[in-house]
């Protein structure tokens, strides 16, 4: 007569495993941080450089989304993202203002340049920056902008009024791209034409052409050129889901001494992409 097999307490083993599951997941979605950020950290290629850093150091990892500062701006007031990385002072604080984002912390920065052909048709090299301006508008000489409420898109159209001249935007000449930095860059030289981009972005560009570019940098070093960074965390009060605890350790990583000699470090070509000043 056969003996009775013991019954496993199969309900028990599976009682146990979702209790582990439920465990384990909320630790392991704390170790992931969702980040919108502008087209150039990306372009330039500093977010690859940063990430496992920041991991190594906080156990976090950062993940991320790369458009203009303006949609980037929205990811955070739709709750899509924990934390920002972005480059337009007037709207970020603007969106503070609003209560769609708290700690604001400006972490490095570096410059816009203005780009065009190397014969330069428009002739306006070595002009200050309303001089060029003027002198575009005047030759209509070709003029690629971002279109897409980027950082750099936020800045070219304040230049145009520190050139006192309205946003040439219903002319032939001023072209749309509606996309990133080095899209609009690519665009700009099929074109044979000019832009406004951030210095990281065109050392990249430089980069990939071999130092040889179909663009080079006519006008640089005006004081209106500055190009500011901050990062910032979306209100957790109206984004209930946010990742606080995460989110701030973003922020205190970003300035701490570690990240901002991470930041001068990254280099290019022997070429430094961005500058940290947090804290001043």
């Amino acid at each position: 007569m056969r003996t009775p097999r013991t019954a496993r307490p199969v309900p028990v083993v599976l009682a146990l495993l979702a209790l582990t599951i439920l465990v384990v997941l909320p630790a392991l979605a704390e170790e992931t941080l969702m980040m919108a950020t502008t087209t150039s950290t990306q372009d330039s290629g500093l977010l690859e450089y940063i990430a496992p850093l920041f991991k190594k150091d906080t156990g976090i990892e950062l993940k991320w989304v790369s458009v203009g500062t303006g949609k980037a701006l929205e990811h955070g007031k739709n709750c899509d993202v924990d934390v920002l990385l972005v480059h337009a002072p007037g709207a970020e604080k603007e969106f503070v203002a609003a209560g769609h984002g708290v700690d604001r912390r400006q972490v490095m920065y570096n410059d816009y340049v203005l780009i065009g052909p190397a014969k330069d048709p428009a002739g306006i090299k070595g002009k200050t920056v309303p001089e060029a301006l003027k002198e575009l508008a005047v030759k209509k000489a070709v003029f690629v902008s971002r279109g897409d409420e980027s950082g750099t898109h936020k800045q070219e159209q304040a230049l145009w009024k520190v050139a006192d001249l309205p946003v040439p935007d219903k002319e032939a000449w001023y072209v749309q791209a509606g996309q990133g930095m080095m899209a609009t860059i690519a665009i700009a030289s099929e074109r044979t034409g000019y832009t406004l981009t951030d210095r990281g972005t065109f050392i990249k560009y430089e980069a990939q052409n071999k130092g040889n570019p179909p663009l080079v940098i006519l006008i640089e070093g005006d004081k209106t050129l500055l190009n500011q960074y901050s990062v910032m965390m979306v209100n957790p009060d109206k984004c209930p889901k946010l990742k606080k605890a995460g989110a701030l350790t973003f922020l205190d990583w970003w300035v701490s001494p570690r990240a901002q000699r991470a930041v001068a470090d990254f280099t290019l070509e022997g070429k430094q992409l961005f500058f940290p000043n947090a804290g001043k």
